[in-house]
């Protein structure tokens, strides 16, 4: 089996916005999605782990695209490898059209957690750590890797949310693109009639569930640049993520 994944998805009319091009967090779906496959076909997948108490969970995301696929456009998701070690592992992403056009790249950090416990476990204990045979680190992934968003205390609170049921997803916590897409709805539609999204990143730093609100704290911190803050209901920071515009 290759140690490369590419896996074809569509841009689907409804996973669209009024321009007519995917929404960035149907990317961030469909980039997830292609990470399950791959690692579900090679033995250390969600499936599996879920029999043994394991979970994957997503540390870190960014995607930064050229374009985002016009609606009814198939493409494929390539995923790979690039790195584990004991509490975390990259995975790489490319967006490749049917002809070979590159629509953009994704870089992901994960963790592995223990389900009854919360907290990380070792990644090498699944299968004699066999995940470092499907790594691959001489592929070029050409974007930034990213690091911590920094914020000033200056940060404007920007809307309180609640969270409800469609939140949600297996791991019993808030989806880790829901969070994409509250963050994005903190600008008004005419907004995205001038300005596209260039890259997006965000970095999970503690868990919310249904039922906690969330307040989004917004500061511009360069042209084009926003970085957002999002505190759950004790006041806990829960993430923080960084959109550039073009």
């Amino acid at each position: 089996m290759d140690k490369i994944g590419c896996y074809e998805f569509m841009a689907e009319p409804f996973h669209c916005d009024f321009s007519g091009r995917l929404f960035m967090g149907h990317m961030g779906n469909h980039l997830l999605n292609a990470a399950d496959f791959h690692s579900s076909a090679r033995g250390f997948g969600m499936k599996y782990l879920m029999t043994i108490h394991r979970s994957w969970v997503l540390s870190r995301l960014a995607i930064e695209m050229t374009e985002m696929p016009m609606q009814y456009t198939r493409f494929h998701v390539e995923t790979w490898v690039e790195s584990a070690m004991r509490y975390f592992t990259s995975r790489n992403f490319s967006v490749v059209g049917s002809d070979g056009h590159i629509y953009g790249y994704g870089r992901s950090i994960w963790a592995m957690i223990d389900t009854e416990t919360r907290q990380p476990t070792d990644i090498y204990a699944i299968d004699n750590g066999a995940i470092e045979q499907w790594i691959v680190s001489d592929k070029e992934c050409p974007i930034d890797k990213g690091g911590r968003v920094k914020m000033s205390d200056q940060a404007e609170l920007v809307r309180t949310i609640d969270t409800y049921y469609n939140d949600v997803d297996i791991n019993g916590h808030i989806n880790s693109v829901k969070y994409i897409e509250h963050v994005l709805d903190l600008w008004p539609l005419d907004w995205y009639r001038s300005h596209a999204i260039k890259r997006f990143e965000i970095a999970y730093v503690a868990e919310a569930h249904a039922g906690d609100q969330l307040s989004f704290y917004r500061e511009q911190t360069a042209e084009g640049e926003f970085c957002v803050r999002i505190v759950r209901t004790d006041g806990t920071e829960c993430c923080r993520a960084k959109v550039t515009f073009s």
